[in-house]
């Protein structure tokens, strides 16, 4: 058996670990859920507060791998949309994940209880590859 050296060892261990990463168990693509929330009143604090409440509650769907709950930001540029009044996004690691999500419920229930705040929602849903 040849011998080697620390540093070839080091440098072979991260490179198959980094490959361990990459293979069969690890997901391909993500799977992409972002939602627009817009308020029946828009200039309502307390309504927003109980919309973001009720979406930290949402977070806790076990199929969800991340997630971001945020508002406008105050930037500026004429291609920004900032009619919204909070956004949600979440992160799956396939459809099926997703589908899991859309009826688990946890889901079920947010709707249920605090649909009444939102005038209407815009989701996009995107896959691609995990980076």
């Amino acid at each position: 058996m040849k011998e080697q050296s620390r540093r070839a060892f080091v440098k072979s261990s991260v490179g198959a670990g980094l490959g361990l990463g990459l293979s069969g168990s690890a997901p391909k693509e993500l799977f992409v859920h972002h939602v627009y929330f817009y308020l029946k009143n828009p200039g309502s604090e307390a309504d927003k507060a109980k919309l973001i409440e009720g979406l930290n509650k949402l977070a806790k769907v076990p199929t969800i791998k991340l997630v971001h709950i945020g508002t406008p930001a105050p930037t500026t540029r004429s291609v920004i949309e900032r009619s919204y009044a909070v956004s949600w996004l979440c992160f799956f690691d396939n459809l099926m994940d997703e589908e899991i999500y859309q009826t688990h419920p946890i889901h079920l229930k947010f709707v249920e209880d605090y649909s009444a705040l939102w005038e209407k929602v815009i989701v996009y849903d995107s896959v691609g590859p995990k980076r």
